[in-house]
């Protein structure tokens, strides 16, 4: 079975693999042939018996308790995103799940006339990372951060969006993270499907990561960026949730209020914009 039709095994497998047996308190002896903690190790520690673990991790089992679960994600030192995660894998709503119409999602106009509005720079994303509509000066951060690009394509395909962030490889740990989690189960929806096809293809890096099945919500942090024009500036990135459109997000890039990270994005307001129309790029995007 492959991730999508075992999507609960192959998670637990990837987080098996991540513990050491010093963290799970098992002496190392003799030669370990697999990464981690075999199954056997891992069944021992969560009070249930070897064969039913297998069963889990191979599928055959798609019904565990709750209890059950958490006593697993005790053993695999899951926090709660990633408990979260796991619990949703063998849920109710996951067992029974339809696939919904497609339907094609546009930013509503009044956020689109405030995204235009604002003196920060700032974009509007889908679950996916795919850029709906941008302002001027999140254009001026990046000419990619316009209508129809894909941030994580980006940030693992183009070098000069990798150059953007001094601290690249804590970035797209970050994202592909944070796509697990805004994916959930929905592993067969075919835009997901197409991303995740191309990067595994055409980069190591994200391969890598993606098999670590990390899973983290996005929340407010701030963002190191080292901008050709102003040098590095350090801007703190909110994610807020459109009323009406709960699978978009507006995106906004601010400083810290005087300071020089401030007075460079200042700089870059009133120098070097883009040739661009002063209403925002939008593009449409197919949703769920």
């Amino acid at each position: 079975m492959n991730e999508t039709t075992n999507a609960l095994g192959a998670f637990l497998r990837a987080r098996r693999e991540l513990v050491t047996p010093e963290q799970a308190g098992i002496p190392e002896v003799g030669v370990r042939r697999v990464p981690g903690l075999r199954r056997e190790e891992v069944a021992m520690l969560a009070g249930i018996s070897a064969d039913y673990y297998l069963r889990l991790e191979r599928g055959r089992d798609r019904n565990p308790s709750a209890q059950v679960l958490e006593s697993i994600a005790r053993v695999l030192r899951l926090d709660d995103d990633h408990l979260a995660h796991l619990l949703s894998l063998v849920g109710e709503a996951t067992r029974q799940r339809r696939r919904r119409p497609r339907r094609r999602e546009t930013p509503p106009a009044g956020v689109l006339k405030l995204l235009d509005s604002l003196v920060q720079p700032a974009f509007i994303e889908d679950r996916y990372f795919d850029i709906l509509a941008s302002n001027r000066l999140a254009r001026a951060l990046s000419p990619r951060i316009a209508a129809g690009s894909n941030q994580l394509l980006d940030l693992f395909l183009d070098p000069n969006e990798q150059a953007l962030y001094p601290e690249w490889k804590n970035v797209t740990e970050c994202f592909v993270a944070n796509l697990r989690q805004a994916v959930g189960t929905d592993t067969d929806d075919p835009r997901f499907i197409e991303i995740t096809g191309e990067l595994s293809l055409a980069s190591p890096r994200f391969r890598q990561l993606w098999a670590r099945h990390e899973v983290r919500g996005q929340h407010g942090t701030p963002i190191r960026l080292e901008h050709p024009q102003v040098g590095e500036l350090t801007l703190n990135r909110e994610r807020l949730t459109i009323a009406g459109a709960e699978s978009l997000m507006l995106v906004v890039l601010h400083p810290d209020a005087g300071s020089s990270d401030a007075d460079k994005l200042a700089l870059l307001a009133s120098a070097g914009l883009p040739a661009h129309s002063s209403a925002p790029e939008v593009r449409t995007t197919t949703g769920q």
